[in-house]
């Protein structure tokens, strides 16, 4: 009875989800439906969609929904799978960063999501293939191991709990087929996924702060516009700190930050200075203001050497640094063997300057590194439904390294829809051409130069 209500139920979540299995040509996919009692004894029994290219029986290819069912109340598996035969026409969607991304999302610590949905020779993981809750299943599973990218175990699929599951891949794969065409659809989509992909609301200043109290020192580390220099002088500013700050480039030095000896320009004669850098100025405040908390904001940290830049002072970050009789040189006549518990650094990092040298893992170790992601903000000023169409893009196409990549939220705050046309023509439009031009995000790129074509009337091809 289960079986049946399931195939309708699936049925019926297609067409809510923008699939017509009416059209006379055209359509959205085959149902399957081997589910007859020699093959419910754990001999290759299941149902689903597969593509709409396929026969009704026989081998086939490409993704398909696949539903392992069982009787007598024992769990189902519901999957992502792919044909016996292979890809056909799917083979560029499965290397699409996104829809493992998508799925991965709809699975626990009961499912699995492979790492690489174009793969069709590696087995399940033994938590599938061993799983005490599968055992009934063992032959089914063993059958088509190597061809099932995101499973999902199911206790009971009638119940509230089991249809979400069912109905999230159903909706998963709808948006695998392009099935919505229009906002009624998408919704239903949307609201199917929502309990699996609602991002967990982190207030990153409370995080951030919890951090720099337990380890001192901290890298802010985001794409443009994510607001990280913005978050270091709030952070600074809600702890009550004596803040300093300074700003890395290029021909940032040892004697910029330390300690140097420079020429006295002022003086007709030829006389020279000493220069305490910011570094030791804040130090030396914390060491005379015990009571009183010291931020160091150094941003664009990865724009200098830094190995050049902090000389031996890199020894005292160490945030449990025990007592030692090592002393280092700060600049004549001071010296320190450690930095003082009042004092802390937050220096920031731009993950999209690529053509920055990479921080030393040495450096890595001695601080703690926090990542701000894009995301959309509450203002008046905010055009949420550009961020959202270029996060979409991004969140489907981008690999794990290019979603550092993405334009932040700082890009898409404007008081007018001119000055946001204006921002998106002049800003994010030469961004993202930069990114194409360097071999970034190529199969994106027409999904871009919809976006912008649409947009601003531009495209990204002369």
């Amino acid at each position: 009875m289960s079986i049946e209500l399931i195939r309708q139920f699936i049925k019926e979540k297609a067409i809510e989800f923008g699939a017509k299995p009416e059209n006379e040509y055209n359509k959205p996919y085959v149902e399957r439906n081997n589910t007859g009692k020699e093959a419910l004894k754990d001999n290759g029994a299941y149902f689903g969609f597969i593509h709409s290219e396929e026969e009704a029986s026989g081998p086939f290819h490409d993704f398909s929904i696949a539903i392992f069912p069982s009787e007598n109340n024992k769990a189902w598996l519901v999957c992502l799978g792919i044909g016996s035969s292979g890809f056909k026409n799917d083979y560029e969607v499965a290397t699409f960063p996104g829809l493992r991304r998508l799925f991965s999302k709809l699975t626990n610590e009961r499912g699995f999501c492979k790492s690489d949905f174009s793969d069709i020779e590696t087995s399940l993981p033994k938590s599938i293939t061993t799983n005490p809750d599968l055992q009934h299943l063992k032959n089914t599973i063993k059958t088509y191991t190597k061809v099932l990218p995101a499973c999902q175990i199911v206790d009971n699929p009638e119940s509230i709990e089991g249809k979400k599951v069912i109905s999230a891949f159903i909706a998963g794969y709808a948006k695998l087929r392009d099935w919505p065409t229009n906002k009624s659809h998408r919704k239903a989509i949307s609201d199917a996924l929502e309990p699996f992909i609602k991002d967990v609301s982190i207030d990153d200043s409370v995080e951030i702060k919890k951090l720099i109290e337990d380890r001192k020192y901290l890298v802010l580390q985001g794409p443009p516009g994510t607001g990280k220099t913005r978050m270091a002088k709030k952070v600074a500013n809600e702890i009550g700190a004596r803040t300093f700050f300074t700003q890395f480039h290029a021909e940032t030095t040892y004697s910029d930050f330390i300690y140097g000896i420079r020429p006295d320009i002022k003086n007709k004669e030829l006389s020279y200075g000493e220069t305490l850098g910011i570094f030791t100025q804040s130090l030396k405040y914390a060491l005379s203001n015990v009571n009183e908390k010291v931020i160091l904001i150094v941003d664009e940290i990865n724009r200098a050497n830094l190995s050049n830049v902090l000389g031996p002072v890199f020894y005292l970050f160490e945030h449990k640094m025990e007592a030692s009789d090592i002393q280092i040189e700060i600049s004549p006549e001071f010296k320190v063997t450690k930095l003082p518990e009042n004092f802390h650094v937050i220096a920031t990092m731009n993950t999209a300057d690529r053509s920055l040298a990479v921080v030393d893992f040495a450096l890595r170790r001695r601080f703690a590194w926090y990542s701000l992601k894009p995301k959309p903000i509450k203002s008046k000023s905010f055009f949420k439904e550009d961020f959202a169409r270029i996060q979409e893009i991004f969140d489907w196409y981008a690999s794990s390294i290019e979603l550092s990549l993405q334009p932040g939220q700082g890009y898409f705050i404007a008081e007018s829809n001119e000055e946001m046309e204006n921002r998106i023509r002049y800003e994010v439009f030469p961004l993202i051409k930069e990114y194409l031009q360097e071999g970034l995000l190529k199969n994106a790129k027409e999904e871009f130069n919809n976006y912008f074509a649409s947009r601003i009337n531009q495209s990204l091809f002369e």
